[in-house]
């Protein structure tokens, strides 16, 4: 069992809500990254973008299981996890 496969599925979870997020303002808003990120912290979405963002991490996790990456497919379940406890206090 390597602890290393974790961590590496925990990154991939956070950069794959990043990318998420990162397409979600770019395709659905006429923000640039940053403005929009800013825009919607003004009107208290950004745990709302957070959420959407992570969807993302749905398809990367059953990418993982089809390739037998169970602890990589773990640490994407984790990252989400820490995701929504993040977006509860944001």
């Amino acid at each position: 069992m390597k602890k290393t496969d974790l961590l590496i599925g925990f990154i991939i979870g956070i950069i794959g809500a990043f990318i998420g997020v990162f397409l979600f303002i770019t395709l659905f808003t006429d923000f640039e990254f940053v403005d929009g990120v800013i825009a919607l912290k003004s009107q208290n979405s950004l745990g709302k973008l957070i959420a959407l963002g992570a969807v993302i991490n749905v398809i990367v996790f059953f990418a993982l299981l089809k390739f037998n990456k169970e602890l990589m497919a773990r640490g994407v379940v984790f990252a989400t996890i820490i995701l929504t406890i993040v977006t509860l206090f944001v």
